[in-house]
């Protein structure tokens, strides 16, 4: 087994700001990145201060491990996926098919998988005219022809967030159900926002960018951006291993210096939802992680409670 002082799981901003933090604070650090997670698709991020005209998000995760190239001694990157984590009295044991590794401390970077509608090459369109997120992308929608794709009440209020930037935003069930209740739809008229009871059959664009939605009726939807909000699922397999508390809506429950239920376990960045799903949320939480699990190791007469 190869034993560390604390073990990161996942590659992105939250992962990466932990691993920084921890390395500042001279410790060993094994950082897990699978390669998967929001900050590998194809979208600019405006929002984060010190970058005008803003930054891919993928060339910030590589600007990240750049930096932590500087500390090679106090982190490993391994580019493998966690399948296990256990308890094994005051240590942890993370496990893959790649191997055993131990460390008194475990922060939890997991992420959610986002649930976007399925066509052919919808891959290719996420982060360059296909979003989720209306705080990262909202702006960019300005007077352009916008489809918001879901089928609950949480859809509808997206839909008329947007008619802020835009005033042809039309609403896509994109489900063969109904879920949005009687009184949103009451507010989408009034809001004059048209709903199509309708499913994506394809599309038709280039280089990721939307001209048109082919629907399961044949009808043709031109649109210039499309927002999918059809839920997303908090990666919590490793923590419900440890029993550590989720919040009634999935996510990891944490409190504000990111501790989870189980001493030495934290968690941060978009599987907790303690704030907002946003790159400079995630750092932020990653920090302040890495800096109380730094504190929970040191040894009682280095504390000052």
């Amino acid at each position: 087994m190869d034993d560390y002082e604390i073990i990161v799981i996942g590659g992105g901003p939250a992962g990466l700001s932990a691993a920084l933090y921890l390395a500042r604070y001279d410790r060993r650090v094994a950082l897990f990145d699978a390669g998967q997670g929001r900050s590998t698709w194809h979208q600019v991020n405006h929002n984060y201060l010190g970058f005008p005209g803003g930054i891919p998000a993928k060339q910030l995760r590589e600007r990240g491990y750049e930096q932590l190239a500087e500390y090679d001694e106090q982190v490993t990157v391994l580019k493998h996926k966690v399948e296990q984590l256990e308890r094994d009295g005051d240590r942890f044991v993370a496990s893959g098919q790649a191997g055993f590794w131990v460390a008194r401390a475990v922060i939890l970077c997991t992420g959610v998988i986002d649930h976007y509608p399925h066509f052919d090459g919808w891959d290719e369109y996420v982060g360059r005219s296909m979003f989720w997120c209306i705080t990262c992308d909202g702006y960019a929608c300005k007077g352009q022809k916008v489809v918001v794709a879901g089928n609950t009440d949480e859809t509808a209020s997206m839909a008329m967030q947007l008619t802020r930037m835009t005033s042809d935003v039309t609403l896509l069930t994109n489900s063969d159900d109904f879920e949005i209740s009687r009184r949103f739809v009451q507010r989408l008229n009034k809001a004059r926002v048209p709903i199509i009871r309708d499913k994506i059959d394809r599309a038709e664009g280039q280089d990721g960018i939307f001209e048109a939605l082919i629907l399961k009726s044949s009808d043709r939807l031109p649109l210039a951006q499309l927002f999918s909000h059809q839920g997303a699922t908090p990666q919590t397999e490793l923590a419900e291993q440890l029993d550590v508390t989720l919040a009634g809506n999935g996510y990891i429950l944490v409190d504000s210096e990111q501790k989870t239920s189980q001493p030495g376990v934290y968690a941060a960045g978009d599987v907790t939802r303690l704030h907002s799903h946003q790159i400079t949320t995630a750092v932020h939480e990653g920090g302040t992680a890495a800096s109380s699990a730094n504190y929970f190791l040191y040894p009682p007469e280095l504390r000052d409670d």
